[in-house]
């Protein structure tokens, strides 16, 4: 038992309070939709320490930033993410970096880290910027009015396609962009079966569908010198210089492009939306962006954007990638009064946090000023804004996705300007990455030069 933890006087696991078998069904149907709205009232009803259900399977949810430190910086080592992502998409996303523990984890966030060190994201940058002009042209076309999830996501699997994977122009990715997609959704299935027609077999067969892809690849890539995250990882070696095995090549990849792909998309999208909506910050965005004189943004202008660089940081506290992150107990621990046993899966909720009104002025409301020098206030508390995670697990690819949709917004708000019919409001699908579910309806105005 950790001794940091557990106290003789905490009260037991059975005297945590707990949602109601109702409570529990509801919940299943409406967490996709409506995750916020669900965990907010489990939180208003039971308080920040609740046990969830009441079947084989010990699960409890913790609210607020200090239940995010506790989780993400795991001082005492008392918690897995292995055990508890495998369990959610451990057949979809085998040994990614984010299903491993411990030494194992260190030892290959080391190995893949190269492919995301500075010199590294100025080529990924300087090949992007080459990318863009012709993805976002004609995008007003037929009157303007775009779907604006698809073509994002379109773009994203194509960027990420060339820069991780090292597949030329035009490349047909539809078949990866499927077997992407059938692979996010079987990650939150409820029926976990492999029976043809279910989404959970869809999800298997979209694996199946990269491996084969990827080991196509792997023979050029290992024998090639290429600048990809793909041909990176082939030449990757550790302290005693052995290589990456191809199947942890293949695992890291199919989680890593997952990861790249679907969150920049969730994310475009949803500071798309949001620019659309407020007007006055699409313009603010727009004049820093022309203050730099440039047709594309640079590296070293990545740090001097304070208003995108806040624009997205409140996108992200609206819609964070990880809405929700889950560990498992190795060993007991006690937390708000209560002693919680080893084997329990842990979840807290970022999306939660991020607008809990304790720690937010006016939290449902779309205000980048909250993070400018004179507010700040994702400093109140060292772990009330964690879009990325924290501690050992904070995402690997945090600066490459920062930089992708600067470089996007760069380019496109000097093109175009955004706008949704008045009174829109997006119905966003929050689980397992949020996304809207009408495609997000867009009418782009070309910027005359």
């Amino acid at each position: 038992m950790s001794s940091s933890y557990a106290h003789s006087e905490s009260a037991g696991w059975h005297e945590i309070p707990a949602t109601t078998l109702g409570e529990s069904l509801g919940a299943m149907r409406r967490m996709r939709r409506d995750m916020l709205g669900v965990v907010t009232e489990r939180y208003e009803r039971h308080g920040p320490v609740v046990r969830q259900g009441r079947g084989p399977m010990k699960m409890v949810n913790l609210f607020g930033p200090d239940a995010n430190r506790l989780l993400l910086l795991d001082r005492e080592s008392v918690f897995s993410a292995k055990k508890a992502w495998d369990l959610i998409m451990g057949r979809i996303f085998t040994n990614g970096l984010l299903l491993r523990d411990g030494d194992d984890h260190r030892h290959h966030r080391r190995l893949l880290r190269e492919a995301f060190r500075t010199p590294a994201l100025e080529t990924y940058l300087e090949r992007m910027n080459g990318m863009l002009d012709g993805m976002l042209e004609g995008w007003d076309e037929g009157g303007g009015q775009i779907l604006s999830f698809p073509r994002i996501k379109s773009m994203a699997l194509d960027i990420a396609c060339q820069i991780f994977l090292g597949t030329g122009p035009g490349h047909d990715t539809r078949a990866l962009n499927q077997a992407f997609e059938a692979a996010v959704a079987a990650s939150m299935s409820v029926l976990r079966l492999p029976i043809p027609g279910l989404e959970f077999h869809r999800g298997l067969r979209g694996r199946r569908t990269m491996i084969r892809q990827f080991e196509g690849w792997l023979p050029e890539r290992r024998a090639g010198h290429g600048d990809d995250f793909f041909s990176r990882f082939c030449h990757a070696v550790d302290e005693e210089g052995r290589p990456l095995r191809d199947q942890e090549i293949i695992d890291h990849l199919i989680f890593l492009m997952m990861a790249a792909h679907d969150t920049t998309t969730s994310s475009l999208t949803s500071l798309l939306y949001e620019l659309a909506r407020n007007p006055e910050w699409q313009e603010r965005v727009r004049e820093e962006i022309r203050s730099f004189a440039k047709p594309a943004v640079e590296f070293e202008d990545l740090l001097v954007m304070p208003d995108t660089i806040a624009v997205i940081r409140e996108t992200l506290r609206r819609y964070p990638p990880l809405s929700t992150i889950p560990r498992a107990s190795t060993e007991p621990f006690e937390w708000g009064g209560y002693e919680i046993p080893a084997g329990v899966m842990v979840t807290i909720y970022p999306i939660h946090t991020h607008h809990m009104d304790e720690w937010w002025t006016d939290p449902f409301r779309f205000d980048p000023e909250r993070f400018l020098p004179g507010r700040e206030e994702e400093k109140r508390h060292s772990h009330v804004y964690v879009p990325f995670g924290g501690g050992d697990h904070m995402c690997l690819g945090l600066r490459f996705a920062e930089m992708q949709i600067k470089a996007v917004l760069f380019k496109l708000l000097q093109r175009y300007r955004l706008s949704v019919p008045e009174g829109y409001r997006m119905p966003v699908q929050q689980a397992p990455i949020s996304k809207p579910m009408d495609g997000l309806p867009l009418h782009l105005e070309r910027i005359q030069p």
